[in-house]
């Protein structure tokens, strides 16, 4: 007997919000294949498939718009998918290399004694935002089981 699973038991397997489960919803990104009786949305494998497919293209930097696109077959080809993933992997390392810069440089000033200038650590508080430390370190926890999931999601569409 195929089984279906409720908004909240979808969240609590995928580590998603309820709230960003009906908002893909309402978006017409991921939505549920029925209701129970009293309005509740179930998911099903099929679903839960189409949303392994949307985690593991938003997980390689895609848009929501972009993740539509790729899903209905119209905009991004498998190079063009690589091809965004090898820019916003160019941009991470270049504000990577600038906020070891700044961290360097702060860090001397440190060792002699030198107290650093407050424009010296608001500029390394600032690439430190722009680094989007969370993005960083999941995509790297990340990097393997996404390449996978991009393969299956490959090998699903192309043959």
């Amino acid at each position: 007997m195929p089984q279906d699973w409720k908004v909240g038991d979808l969240a609590k397997m995928t580590g998603l919000t309820v709230r960003t489960l009906r908002f893909y919803d309402q978006i017409g990104l991921f939505s549920p294949s029925g209701h129970s009786k009293t309005g509740h949305r179930l998911y099903n494998e099929e679903d839960i498939r189409r949303l392994q497919q949307i985690l593991s293209l938003k997980e390689l930097g895609l848009s929501l718009e972009e993740i539509q696109a790729v899903l209905k077959g119209q905009m991004y080809s498998p190079s063009d998918i690589v091809a965004i993933q090898i820019e916003r992997i160019r941009k991470n390392i270049k504000t990577g290399q600038k906020l070891l810069a700044e961290l360097e440089r702060v860090n001397e000033r440190m060792k002699h004694q030198e107290a650093p200038s407050i424009d010296a650590f608001i500029s390394v508080l600032e690439t430190m935002k722009m680094s989007h430390e969370k993005y960083i370190i999941e995509h790297r926890l990340n990097w393997e089981r996404s390449f996978d999931q991009l393969g299956d999601f490959l090998n699903d569409n192309l043959t």
